[in-house]
């Protein structure tokens, strides 16, 4: 066990399925509350439902927690694993009197469930085997061990965000600790674990009170110190419902995989349900300096993918380039079918700055890239050619001939050029800049025209035109 003043968190996700946006907050929670407290934060997999646990769950939880830069203390530990020892301590409650051998059977268990729902109340085992002697065992049923919960007084939480909360034990039945198999339920598994693990702060959604309540009369009964508890507001959507799928209670990896910067999504979950005064734009550094749970709301935040996209925004906007290229590559590589080469990369590295600001996704920035490393001749939409009549054309291969003896092939030599050509001609600068475009990127829309000429280069940018000249005039 861990020295009792050292705070030690946990985040036990159970792999059944992926690791949702709330579980992702919870994660980030118990992180930054042991990083604050100079503490360790440890994982645990309660994969104690063998049926559903899956191998592919494990990985996505794992990756996910990578992807978000939350470092876990130690080894992992696997709640299955712990499986006799969780036994062994059933077997010491029932020695000691604190649990006892049921024998209730399905059809008994089915009746009190048809009685509950008639009365239209939560179903509740009646403890009809607590005081009973096990000789009395009718044949054939395997019995289930029963924790001897307290039947008089009430069981208080002291937590760290709720303040205390309380409920009389008349209102909690005797939960099963051994199922007829031997194996351990979760309820027992957990204050083993816990306990042995030396898990000094429980940090989790408010849907776990109930089990809360429950676990804090095992660590009584088995005279164990029970961990602080802080039991966070769980997440609802922008529209003040419970969130799901709709409001996009995704996993943590279909973020990841629609653009999403892991460093946004840290500081959106972050402020959901905690604050620091008005700051909104909050580093990792700040984060594990300020956070305390004394901060965190007693009301359930709002899930809002708008905000979360419009943060996300800024971490483009504010992210080092070339990192940017090695996360944006991939995806334009996909977008073109075919590999960008040294000549494609630093002109993609190039053209990145103008592009952030206009991206809100990494999946949106690869889009908008994609044209300065599209193999010619580019495929023009349907706005694009229309832009592309004989009058432009020939504008264009006159514009590329003085372009061809420009020596300074920067932006604003570019465009005095350009804007020379315009004036001599008695045009309108949208006559020669639109078809211009159309040429360049296959599109009506782009980063500064004159900026993307620079990006392209000088034989790129007048390929191009002659691509056009030749394609729309043949």
């Amino acid at each position: 066990m861990a020295e009792p003043s050292k705070v030690v968190t946990r985040f036990a996700p159970s792999p059944t399925g992926f690791l949702h946006i709330g579980g992702v907050r919870t994660a980030l929670f118990n992180w930054l509350f042991a990083r604050h407290n100079n503490g360790r934060a440890l994982l645990r997999i309660e994969d104690t439902d063998r049926k559903r646990s899956t191998e592919q769950a494990i990985t996505a939880i794992l990756d996910g927690l990578s992807w978000m830069g939350l470092d876990w203390d130690g080894e992992v530990v696997f709640q299955s694993k712990g499986a006799a020892r969780h036994a062994e301590i059933a077997n010491g409650l029932l020695d000691r009197g604190h649990a006892y051998l049921c024998y209730a059977s399905p059809i008994e268990l089915a009746e009190m469930r048809q009685r509950a729902k008639a009365e239209g109340r939560s179903m509740r085992y009646d403890g009809r085997w607590r005081d009973r002697d096990p000789a009395d065992a009718p044949p054939g049923v395997e019995p289930v061990v029963r924790f001897k919960a307290p039947r008089d007084g009430e069981t208080v939480i002291a937590d760290h965000i709720q303040g205390d909360v309380r409920v009389a034990n008349s209102e909690l039945d005797d939960m099963i600790l051994l199922r007829s198999d031997g194996t351990p339920t979760y309820m027992l598994s957990v204050v083993v674990d816990d306990h042995d693990m030396g898990i000094t702060h429980v940090i989790r959604g408010d849907d776990h009170l109930t089990n809360t309540f429950r676990q804090a009369q095992l660590y009584e009964a088995l005279g164990w110190r029970a961990p602080d508890f802080a039991h966070m507001p769980l997440l609802h959507g922008a529209d003040g419902a419970k969130l799901s799928k709709r409001h996009g209670a995704l996993g943590v990896d279909a973020y990841r995989d629609r653009g999403f910067l892991a460093e946004a999504m840290f500081n959106y979950l972050l402020r959901l349900g905690w604050s620091h005064g008005d700051q909104e734009i909050i580093s990792r550094d700040d984060a594990v300096a300020w956070f305390t749970l004394e901060a965190v709301g007693r009301a359930a935040a709002r899930f809002d993918l708008d905000k979360l996209t419009a943060l996300n925004a800024h971490y483009i906007r504010a992210a080092d380039d070339k990192r940017l290229l090695g996360l944006v590559l991939p995806l334009v590589e996909a977008a073109i079918g075919k590999k960008v080469d040294e000549t494609g990369r630093q002109r993609l590295g190039r053209g990145l700055a103008g592009l952030k600001p206009r991206a809100s996704t990494l999946n949106e920035l690869a889009e908008k890239a994609a044209f300065y490393v599209t193999p010619r001749p580019l495929t023009l939409t349907a706005k694009a050619e229309k832009q592309l009549g004989p009058e432009a054309l020939a504008h264009l291969a006159a514009l590329a001939a003085r372009l061809w003896l420009l020596k300074d092939w920067t932006a604003p030599a570019l465009e005095e050029t350009v804007r020379s050509y315009v004036e001599e001609n008695g045009l309108k600068l949208g006559a020669v800049a639109q078809p211009l475009r159309a040429a360049l990127t296959g599109k009506t829309e782009s980063p500064g025209l004159f900026e993307v000429l620079e990006v392209l280069g000088r034989d790129e940018s007048l390929a191009r035109v002659e691509d056009v000249g030749a394609k729309v005039g043949a």
